[in-house]
């Protein structure tokens, strides 16, 4: 499954700092854009799994259904 998310890169001084407007927590740096970008590839899957860590925590001993759950945004 595909998931798009809105990332906005903006330089400041030498660097270019990145985020992902749809998930708090998913930002980086990079002394170039290309270098910004993977490292927000890579902190966008630390945040997801992070997440998902949690969740499985708190739902542990609990009575869950889980599966996925695509939605289309605009």
């Amino acid at each position: 499954m595909e998931n798009r998310f809105t990332a906005v890169f903006q330089k400041e001084g030498d660097w270019w700092i990145g985020f992902v407007e749809e998930l708090p927590g998913a930002n980086t740096q990079g002394r170039t854009l290309e270098e910004a970008r993977e490292n927000l590839k890579e902190a966008v899957a630390l945040v997801i799994e992070a997440n998902r860590q949690l969740a499985e925590r708190e739902l542990e001993g609990k009575e869950a259904i889980r599966q996925e759950f695509p939605i289309s945004t605009a």
